[in-house]
């Protein structure tokens, strides 16, 4: 099957409808995706009116947020609150079948919510193995066990399957294992190969063939590669594509993040995520940022991606038809009773 080639730049937007400009700007052949964010969202129907917007001037996009669960939930006012996905971890320790089958329930409930407004994905699920190491994951994993991961990260993904989104796994091959926040600085994590691949990069190796996406941690590992790993022909071609054998999309994490600066401006970033093999570039939250890679791609004639349609939504949803819907109800019952 033939997928239409889908521009390789994701970007934001700066409010919640669009602003002067920015019909124009989502034309442009190099930008193949959107993400929102908090500040984009005021209500439920408002979004769905914006991602309306954005459809009616670029209907073939991707539409994004970030919709997790616990802390990192971009909608809110409407939406049902999930818990940190380290509840579940939890309950399944406590109750496998329960957990996995809440789980899966949570998959379904985020995926059909966001699909009800139009968008495609949810940057979901986290990966990462950590419980309390890492600043910036913590309870957003599912675990601090590769297995417990593996285990409700399935069952998760396989919820979002069946509302009809792709999933994504973050953030590759781990960022459990260091203390600090790539979106303020650039972590270092000494460890070796052999600590890495029989413990973070186990959920990765073990979903590789269930996920649409993956995207990589701007992290770098010194004692197996130099590069750190969103600009890493090593970890994206040499072990993501040939040893995992991962065909879907790779999105590189915020290159507006400070873990990316360690390779230069926006340009150098643009151009080393995606010789190392990334599908689509995230610039998100710096909009001259933004339009100095869009001017670069342009220039460049970067070619399009064939992997990014595979990641648009599989199914249509309503909030007339999830409002009733029994499965819905039941989880939100369920939900009252997990922290």
């Amino acid at each position: 099957m033939t997928h239409k080639l889908h521009g390789r730049l994701m970007l934001d937007l700066a409010g919640t409808t669009l602003m002067d400009g920015e019909p124009a700007l989502l034309q442009q052949s190099q930008v193949g995706g959107v993400i929102l964010f908090a500040r984009n969202v005021e209500s439920r129907q408002q979004v769905e009116s914006l991602v309306a917007e954005i459809r009616s001037v670029a209907p073939h996009l991707l539409i994004a947020v970030d919709q997790e669960g616990g802390r990192v939930q971009r909608f809110k006012e409407g939406f049902t609150a999930l818990p940190p996905m380290q509840s579940l971890g939890d309950l399944t320790l406590q109750d496998r079948e329960a957990g996995l089958a809440l789980a899966r329930d949570c998959g379904w409930l985020m995926a059909a919510e966001v699909i009800a407004c139009g968008l495609d994905i949810s940057f979901a699920p986290v990966l990462d193995v950590d419980r309390d190491t890492s600043t910036i994951i913590g309870n957003r994993a599912f675990s601090d066990q590769p297995q417990l991961v593996i285990d409700v990260a399935g069952a998760f993904i396989a919820g979002m399957n069946e509302a009809g989104m792709a999933a994504t796994g973050k953030h590759f091959p781990g960022h459990g294992g260091v203390v600090a926040d790539s979106h303020l600085e650039a972590p270092v994590d000494p460890r070796s190969w052999a600590e890495l691949s029989e413990h973070d990069l186990l959920p990765f190796a073990a979903l590789a063939d269930q996920l649409g996406g993956i995207m990589p941690a701007h992290i770098t590992f010194p004692v197996i590669d130099p590069d750190s790993v969103g600009f890493s022909r090593f970890w994206l071609q040499r072990i993501l594509r040939d040893q995992l054998g991962f065909e879907g999309v790779i999105f590189s994490d915020d290159l507006a993040m400070k873990g990316a600066d360690i390779v230069g401006g926006y340009v150098q970033k643009a151009q080393r995520a995606l010789s190392a093999g990334c599908d689509m570039i995230l610039v998100c939250n710096d909009r001259a940022g933004a339009l100095e890679v869009l001017d670069f791609m342009n220039k460049q004639q970067i070619a399009g991606s064939d992997k990014i349609a595979a990641m648009l939504k599989a199914k249509s949803w309503s909030w007339a038809q999830l409002e009733h819907d029994d499965r819905r109800v039941a989880t939100i019952a369920r939900l009252r009773d997990v922290n």
